[in-house]
């Protein structure tokens, strides 16, 4: 019997397979008035993105995702009537057209889910009278209420894709961190211990498999319709 395939060895979520979560924790909006001053600003291992410390009136200390040009001593605020200043997180309906913006709550204090990554950031495009329309970094359009939050400016860390891994141990290391498997290798080049089209330099079986087989013996065409070359 072969050793079990990639695709169940993730499924049973071993450790080798498994995010690492060593980080300084989630970074959600406060839902209250109040002004603040960055403290010290920070890289976070479960993130790509730099965060910030910040110490806020009331003295408590939070971090939240540091947007480009944002600097230990700056103030930010947090309210309706925040400054729309990098930084600041006010409601959707309170900022402006064409504002870049990020960490953009999807429901009225759920805290930030949209646009978190380093270099991202998303813009308000119109205020309709039953919500705010925002274009994302994909490029689509959603609309959201206006009482949902977010923070005025792009996330720091743009251009970290710039920079090549030039060795493959570095790239290792990155996929890693994150939990993905790293290299991947093509089924017909495994041996044929280690998955059902190994062995040779075609499968040497049938790609179809049935939609109801089970997780891990998915491999190749599932639930086709049909296979081979279409006939003229």
């Amino acid at each position: 019997m072969g050793s079990p395939l990639i695709q169940q060895r993730r499924g049973k979520g071993s450790p080798n397979y498994r995010a690492a979560k060593n980080g300084k924790g989630t970074v959600e909006h406060k839902n209250s008035e109040l002004t603040g001053t960055v403290v010290d600003i920070q890289h976070d291992a479960s993130r790509n993105a730099p965060i910030a410390l910040v110490e806020f009136e009331d003295d408590e200390e939070r971090f939240i995702l540091a947007p480009e040009n944002l600097a230990v001593g700056d103030e930010i605020q947090i309210g309706v009537e925040a400054e729309i200043k990098e930084g600041n997180t006010l409601p959707l309906g309170e900022i402006p057209e064409g504002v870049p913006i990020h960490n953009i709550e999807t429901q009225p204090g759920d805290g930030g889910k949209l646009v978190r990554s380093s270099g991202t950031y998303a813009f308000v495009v119109t205020h309709e009278a039953d919500g705010t329309r925002i274009r994302l970094p994909s490029k689509s359009f959603k609309k959201l209420s206006r009482k949902c939050r977010a923070t005025v400016g792009k996330v720091a860390g743009g251009g970290r894709k710039d920079k090549p891994f030039v060795k493959a141990g570095n790239k290792f290391k990155a996929m890693k961190a994150r939990g993905k498997p790293y290299p991947k290798v093509s089924a017909v080049a495994m041996n044929a211990v280690d998955h059902p089209f190994g062995g040779s330099a075609k499968p040497g079986m049938p790609k179809t498999t049935s939609r109801h087989a089970s997780p891990g013996s998915k491999v190749g065409n599932v639930g086709a319709k049909r296979s081979g070359n279409k006939k003229e």
